[in-house]
């Protein structure tokens, strides 16, 4: 059965250079964590370490309670996806999802054609393997291709063979390392459900290491945000969007970066702050008609859906504002004021770690 994969208090250094610092995380039973960061930031090796393909210089790694720090990849049977497919383009559909299992339970004596004729327990075994692969593909909506070539499937097919393939070896957890990076913005969202539904199809342990936070927040059960080689925070994504533990992580989450309005200013905003910085989402700044912020209306875009304003508020700061369905739109050059519920405000002390707002 699928267990827990944890990493517990690990480093990773090359050299001089720490590129992992002392991370403590893991993957329960069934649960999708995504390992979310900026390039850089040390996630594609801490996926390495949690699959064996790289050592750890300090600390463990644990799979179902079990020490295998220094066991190799092989030996943990965790499977990986990449951003290439690495499909193999000159095998059917059904030979990709089946070479796994050919790889580990046959020889290379044994692989030859016509093996099968020769040896019963050669038999049995494809046998065994085309059941696997006939589940897999059924389960991953391939079945109607097993016939066809990579070179003859879209995108979309490709990836859902790269996913059988990797899961028909029945691994003890799932790591993809930027899956969706090659994917146009229709068929990028398409796929996100897709994992996230096989995901719940099969109850491995999934984690999904990228960059984008649209990724994250939709297809994980928990994410763990990366910052210079430390998880500066885990929870859920409605925890992390709602609750940023730092400044910097409240900058980064939202498809909008958020406002930080300096103790100075934020007091103008809200008496109460009393020397905390004050975070506001684009979102949640709006214009009002008295007792607000003084801003100057640089540029107005418009987006269809949702019209942004930039800003220049006290001391020149600039400020962002998200307007949805609204026909009433200031013009640029025009002195506004801007405010916000206070539910929607966001307290940083000095150091730039959350903190509660005065009443």
């Amino acid at each position: 059965m699928n267990g827990s994969l944890a990493l517990e208090n690990v480093t990773k250094r090359f050299g001089s250079f720490t590129a992992v610092d002392n991370i403590s995380l893991e993957l329960k039973e069934g649960e999708f964590v995504a390992l979310l960061g900026a390039s850089g930031c040390g996630k594609s090796t801490t996926l390495r370490l949690f699959a064996g393909l790289e050592t750890v210089t300090e600390g463990d790694v644990k799979l179902q309670g079990r020490d295998v720090t220094k066991a190799s990849a092989s030996e943990r049977n965790i499977a990986l996806m990449f951003q290439s497919y690495a499909l193999y383009p000159h095998l059917t559909v059904a030979q990709n999802i089946a070479m796994p299992l050919k790889l580990r339970r046959l020889s290379a004596v044994q692989r030859l054609p016509g093996a099968h004729l020769l040896s019963a327990g050669v038999k049995s075994q494809e046998e065994d393997i085309q059941q696997a692969v006939k589940k897999m593909s059924e389960m991953l909506r391939l079945d109607q291709l097993l016939d066809r070539k990579p070179g003859q499937l879209s995108g979309g097919q490709q990836q859902r063979v790269a996913l059988a393939r990797a899961l028909v070896r029945d691994p003890s957890a799932f790591l993809l390392d930027e899956p969706l990076s090659n994917l146009d913005t229709q068929l990028r969202a398409e796929t996100r459900e897709e994992i996230r539904a096989i995901h719940q199809r099969t109850g491995y342990p999934f984690l999904l290491v990228t960059h984008d936070q649209s990724d994250a927040l939709s297809m994980a059960d928990r994410i763990a945000v990366m910052m210079a080689g430390k998880i500066v925070q885990v929870g859920t994504p409605a925890e992390i969007f709602n609750t940023p533990a730092t400044q910097e992580v409240a900058t980064f989450i939202g498809h909008h970066r958020m406002n930080i309005l300096p103790a100075g200013v934020a007091q103008q905003l809200h008496e109460s702050t009393s020397g905390l910085s004050l975070g506001i989402r684009p979102e949640e700044l709006t214009i009002v008609q008295e007792g607000g912020l003084p801003a100057t209306v640089d540029t107005v875009t418009f987006h269809g859906e949702e019209t942004i304003l930039k800003l220049r508020g006290p001391n020149d700061l600039v400020l962002r504002s998200v307007l949805r369905g609204r026909s009433d739109l200031p013009n640029e050059g025009e002195q506004v004021l801007l405010g916000a519920n206070r539910n929607a405000l966001h307290g940083f002390d000095s150091d730039g770690k959350r903190a509660e707002i005065a009443k």
